[in-house]
């Protein structure tokens, strides 16, 4: 008796009431050049109430396909994915949004993306982006509708591909880096999990999508900086493409939950990119994007490494409070890698954007270092009589002096600057 060969790659598909545009995603994977035994479809359901179920049934025979379903407590993406990717026993994952087309070659192409030397000529696994064309929700592809109604993907993509409007959403900002993602200092920014694979191992090894996320927004770019924390290159594909066939979508509820999800992911992870991602996203500030902050940020870190601020952080520590009493609690943003000399009994925070300065610092009694810009902290309310902000944040005071400013003045009562005129007290 023979048995099916084992599947190379699984396919999951969260869904949640897009019966028919699933129906087509599901015709279009019967037509891949990979044979249909050499993989598996996971639909993963959100608790759709339309014929949703019936229609993965009626692929039963054509293929190897698997049903996953939760019941519907709103907007749980990260949770159905997690779960669909546990009914998987292939050793590669991808994961596609319903409604996502594409033509035969696409699951070849993601396995072939994966093959061979990873950018750095080490072997191992990668997380592989594939290209995604006509996905632009606030400027529609004019009649992407009706082309679709009567052409193929392929087709669609072969006489349209390309016009800079049908190109993926983010192809400007790679173009400027040869679409090597290995040039971002960001490069999980572009982690859209509407069409990307990765090593099930891998997959299992970060601990899947985090399941906090129960609104549109956030949770694939957080799962993308997990997985470039534990070492796994991002790569792009522009061969596995997929094409983003149109369909409803409530664009200002998904603007203000991306918006309140962008602090969940500093929450997450308390670090400095995480600090300038929450200050633009939450107000829809996206241009300059991310990666431009950040490289600014850390321009300014390598010009102010060897800047030395304990003279100044002493002399506005030194200085009474305005009810006359001196200061027992300072905190010290931008306090660099020597830690300032504060009468004994005073303890003192110190806040730096460059990890290699904390690092440094010596041990000392009463003294706490933090890893962060300033703009958010994980400090409490009050827990500071006195913040100084030193002349390192100097580079950053142009752009982000509003945001700094409002950060200490939670923090502390008494917020002094150095490099303002006069005592710098604001």
């Amino acid at each position: 008796m023979t048995h099916p060969p084992d599947p190379q790659v699984c396919v999951v598909i969260p869904t949640y009431n897009r019966a028919e545009l699933l129906r087509r995603q599901l015709e279009g994977l019967t037509r891949q050049s990979l044979a249909p035994e050499r993989f598996e479809v996971v639909v993963a359901d959100d608790g759709s109430a339309d014929h949703t179920a019936e229609v993965v049934a009626s692929f039963s025979g054509k293929l190897r396909i698997g049903f996953h379903t939760q019941e519907d407590l709103g907007f749980r993406a990260a949770a159905v994915r997690n779960g669909g990717a546990r009914l998987a026993t292939a050793p590669l994952l991808v994961f596609l949004d319903t409604g996502a087309l594409f033509g035969p070659d696409f699951l070849a192409e993601h396995i072939a993306a994966h093959a061979g030397p990873r950018p750095d000529g080490t072997r191992g696994g990668r997380l592989v982006l594939g290209y995604a064309y006509g996905y632009n929700p606030y400027r529609p592809f004019p009649g992407l509708a009706e082309i679709l109604a009567q052409s193929d993907p392929e087709d669609v993509v072969r006489s349209h591909g390309g016009r800079k409007e049908f190109q993926d959403l983010r192809h400007a900002e790679l173009d400027r880096v040869g679409f090597d993602l290995g040039r971002l200092a960001a490069p999980w920014m572009h982690v859209w999990a509407l069409n990307m694979s990765l090593p099930t191992a891998d997959f299992e090894a970060v601990g899947g999508f985090d399941e906090d996320f129960r609104s549109w927004g956030g949770e694939d770019l957080e799962f993308g900086f997990r997985v470039h924390e534990h070492g796994l290159p991002l790569v792009l594909s522009r061969r596995a493409w997929v094409l983003e066939s149109p369909h409803e979508r409530d664009l200002d509820g998904n603007r203000a939950s991306n918006c309140a999800n962008s602090w969940l992911l500093w929450e997450k992870h308390p670090e400095p990119v995480m600090e300038l991602y929450g200050a633009m996203y939450s107000r829809n500030h996206y241009d300059p994007p991310l990666e431009h902050e950040y490289g600014r940020l850390l321009e300014w870190q390598e010009r102010a490494a060897g800047l030395d601020v304990r003279a100044e952080a002493e002399r506005l520590a030194a200085e009474p409070l305005p009810d006359g009493r001196a200061a027992s609690r300072v905190v010290v943003l931008g306090a660099g890698g020597h830690p300032p000399r504060l009468p004994d009994g005073v303890s003192c925070t110190l806040v730096d954007f460059d990890r290699r300065a904390l690092d440094a610092l010596p041990a000392a009694g009463g003294v706490t270092a933090l890893h962060a810009v300033g703009l958010r902290t994980v400090l409490a309310a009050g827990s500071a009589d006195l913040v100084v902000i030193t002349s390192r944040l100097r580079g950053l005071w142009e752009r982000w002096s509003g945001d700094l400013l409002d950060e200490a003045r939670r923090i502390g009562a008494t917020v002094r600057v150095a490099f303002t005129d006069g005592s710098g007290s604001r």
